[in-house]
């Protein structure tokens, strides 16, 4: 158990029966009134997002969720498959328990498979990526100085703001918890 002053961004906790993870959370004291958590979580099953309010004494449970890697195989329309590397078995999820990070995703990519009591609940992406850009407007010389950024198409399908130095086929590094560009990668072969 925990109180809601220790919630972190992922933590997963049980709420009304369900499994959530925590977005995004503040802190707040209004003036002479109780503190309060004021959270943003989504609901692992259905990827539904919910807001809430809680003082800052609730008790709330922690969901123990056992993490492992686990290999992305394929897409079909809105269901991603898996396999756990450890036991070689496959295993699925529909893209509102993926959020937004299938559009970070390609096939051969490893990911931390999250259990609990031994149902698959959702997985975890590296915190950024490396993929290739398919199209963007060409630079032009002299563009490395203003700072500018234009949209570029990655491979997997994703729009990311890249610097205006960076060309269709370059290979950038993105965050995927935030979308953002890192920076220009090494070349994939």
């Amino acid at each position: 158990m925990a109180t809601a002053l220790d919630f972190r961004v992922g933590m997963i906790i049980v709420f009304g029966g369900e499994l959530y993870t925590i977005e995004d959370y503040q802190h707040r004291t209004p003036g002479n009134k109780r503190g309060f958590v004021q959270a943003k979580m989504r609901n692992l099953k259905t990827g539904r997002l919910l807001e809430h309010k809680f003082s800052s004494s609730d008790r709330i449970e922690v969901a123990r969720v056992e993490r492992r890697p686990a290999q992305f195989l394929y897409r079909d329309n809105d269901t991603f498959y898996f396999m756990d590397q450890e036991t070689h078995e496959q295993f699925h999820l529909d893209e509102s328990m993926m959020a937004n990070q299938s559009q970070y995703l390609k096939e051969g990519d490893t990911v931390e498979m999250e259990t609990f009591e031994n149902e698959v609940v959702g997985c975890q992406l590296p915190t950024n990526v490396a993929l290739k850009v398919i199209e963007t407007v060409p630079g032009v010389k002299g563009d490395t100085a203003t700072g500018g950024t234009k949209p570029a198409t990655l491979e997997t399908g994703a729009i990311v703001q890249v610097p205006l130095f960076i060309n269709q086929n370059d290979v950038v590094k993105v965050d995927t918890r935030t979308g953002g560009y890192i920076e220009r990668a090494k070349q994939l072969n």
